[in-house]
């Protein structure tokens, strides 16, 4: 019989919660710390545990109240806690900003209250993991953006995880938890939901491509990002709260493309000209736009010892590969009805 090593014993009995683990980064979370062993237990908004991993015991919260947060991290006794949860969408968050302030931003307060709560009732120590966004740069001062680089948020999404961001290093200094802000680039999947431009881009060349849609209308062309792959940078979040302080890091590919970069690496594996496809239209431009953000690593690499490992290429073929067998699957519904 195989034996485990003391790390993987040890490892074999932590405990995480992860708030937001319906979502794209909540999954691929779910599925590396299962992998080494963690009792994954997660927290959604009330009908959405079916999108969650059928080992990951999940439990009803809205953060927009946050009541029964203590009651969960009394019953789950975390050792980890991956704070993923808000109101994600930067396009969105100007047709809703109270409650994307309310949920992005006060949601992070209200998780940071219930882990202090809980650590002066139990005596336990609880290390806590804040999703901060790149998006918080917006209109940089400087480029490539590191650890040090002055905010400039340019949409309620943005300065809501501006909020968040300075509770976790205020709860950090001012009463000692070891708290973490991952400030994490553009990080895309097939997992994405088809709202995000990536995925909107790989969803329409597919079905372009079978002759199940005739047109993509797409606002700024010129808008330029750091993009990875967000099964990387789960690990990134998880090697944050392994070290033995708590600090912020930049988490990023290094490299910039453009919306055109992402359709010409799409549409191109798909033998397809976008340009004869592609539309702007006027009203999905942002308000207020974030031109180019670009990510310095140097950090993360040198303390955590990560790098990304998919590139802006396989990203965008992995996308389409998947979205190209969706848009399969539903020209074969459409032939078999018709």
């Amino acid at each position: 019989m195989a034996m485990f090593s003391e790390e993987q014993s040890e490892l074999a009995k932590r405990v995480a919660l992860i708030t937001g683990i319906a979502g794209q980064d909540g999954s691929y979370l779910t599925e590396f710390l299962l992998a080494k062993g963690y009792d994954v237990h997660g927290v959604v908004l009330h009908g959405r545990q079916s999108l969650c991993h059928p080992q990951a015991r999940t439990y009803s919260v809205d953060l927009t109240d946050g009541s029964n947060l203590e009651s969960v991290l009394d019953d789950v006794r975390p050792d980890e806690i991956y704070n993923l949860a808000a109101q994600s969408h930067v396009k969105r968050s100007f047709e809703v900003p109270i409650y994307t302030a309310d949920v992005t931003g006060l949601g992070v307060l209200r998780v940071l209250e219930a882990v202090r709560a809980h650590q002066d009732r139990s005596g336990r120590h609880v290390r806590f993991y804040q999703a901060s966004s790149s998006e918080m740069f917006g209109k940089a001062v400087e480029s490539p953006q590191n650890e040090q680089t002055p905010f400039h948020p340019r949409s309620p999404y943005a300065c809501a995880k501006v909020y968040g961001f300075w509770q976790t290093v205020n709860y950090r200094e001012a009463y000692g938890l070891f708290t973490c802000n991952g400030i994490l680039f553009n990080h895309e999947s097939p997992r994405r939901p088809a709202s995000f431009v990536t995925r909107k881009i790989t969803r329409a060349a597919t079905r372009i491509k079978l002759g199940l849609q005739k047109k993509l209308c797409l606002g700024n062309l010129d808008a330029a990002r750091d993009w990875g792959f967000a099964g990387d940078y789960v690990e990134a979040m998880w090697l944050m709260l392994q070290q033995d302080q708590a600090d912020d890091y930049v988490i990023a590919t290094t490299q910039t493309h453009s919306i055109r970069d992402f359709l010409d690496e799409v549409f191109g594996y798909l033998d397809l000209d976008w340009n004869n496809y592609v539309e702007v239209d006027p009203q999905l431009f942002r308000p207020a736009e974030v031109d180019v953000l670009c990510g310095d690593t140097a950090k993360a690499r040198r303390v955590l010892g990560w790098k990304p490992r998919v590139s802006f290429s396989e990203l965008a073929r992995l996308m389409t590969d998947h979205d190209l067998q969706l848009a399969e699957q539903e020209q074969r519904k459409k032939t078999a009805i018709g």
